[in-house]
């Protein structure tokens, strides 16, 4: 009962929370053409967000990131109704496990994620996994949890704000954007954040494995957008600098020929 009146509640809050926040403008918008030819599939594709759930994450994770979708390439024969290919396989609470071209976000800051060594066999494995669920719904009883850190409440202790993310049903077939791709990668083993537990804590071992770090797998709801951005074993990937970064080319204001400027006090465009 209860948790029906939370999904309920959820679906009528999705319309008010996925609304675009008044004003925002990314700090440096992507140049979309560099972004297509360096991003590849099994990349993750971080997003600032403009909407009121995104300021939700964004606080809680204390992070630029409040979204995340992963780069599948040419895979989905999904086109918008210009031609555009659908490249993106996402989780968002208007429409749960969808697909998006790339220009869906070339208003917005974004940052690519690359796996670093992943191998082709786990990067199609990662891809077919997010492919294969394409059409799960998104877990409203989350944005009935967000919700509540948007209206003025004393802050969130630090050390439960990641927590706050890992609420929700539960439902296996209901998910959000970071929980999805964790599980992608965790499916071939690929870590983002591990928890490490040094054996030498544990005063019973006594071997030189003993001394070894021990790797445990999060569970996957403990995962939010930034967590690919702070990994330690995903690139960060800038199409600027890898498609050709040459800051000798760049024509600064002050550097224009003297006709170019505009006569003293003429009117500024």
């Amino acid at each position: 009962m209860v948790s029906s009146v939370l999904t309920r509640i959820g679906r009528g809050l999705v319309g008010i929370l996925t609304r675009p926040i008044r004003g925002y403008a990314p700090a440096f918008p992507p140049d979309l053409d560099a972004l297509s030819r360096v991003i590849q599939p099994g990349d993750v594709l971080l997003v600032e967000g403009n909407t009121r759930i995104a300021v939700a994450i964004k606080y809680l994770t204390q992070s630029t990131w409040s979204h995340a979708a992963l780069y599948v390439g040419d895979r989905l024969g999904t086109r918008e109704a210009d031609g555009e290919p659908h490249v993106l396989v996402e989780a968002t609470a208007e429409a749960g496990v969808t697909t998006a071209p790339l220009t869906k976000y070339r208003d917005m800051h974004v940052r690519i994620c690359r796996p670093v060594a992943l191998t082709p066999e786990d990067r199609e494995a990662v891809i077919r996994f997010m492919i294969d669920r394409i059409g799960y719904g998104y877990d409203v009883r989350n944005i009935v949890d967000l919700a509540r850190y948007l209206l003025p409440t004393p802050p969130v202790p630090v050390r439960l704000r990641r927590r706050m993310l890992a609420l929700g049903s539960g439902e296996p077939t209901r998910t959000i954007c970071s929980t999805l791709i964790a599980q992608a990668f965790q499916s071939v083993r690929y870590p983002i954040l591990p928890r490490v537990k040094s054996w030498d804590d544990d005063r019973r071992v006594k071997s030189a494995y003993g001394r070894e770090e021990i790797l445990h797998i999060r569970h996957h709801s403990l995962y939010a957008p930034r967590d690919f951005d702070i990994s330690p074993y995903f690139d960060i990937v800038k199409p600027t600098i890898e498609t050709g970064f040459d800051y000798k080319r760049f024509l600064w204001g002050e550097d224009r020929p003297a006709e170019l400027h505009p006569p003293a006090g003429a009117a500024q465009a």
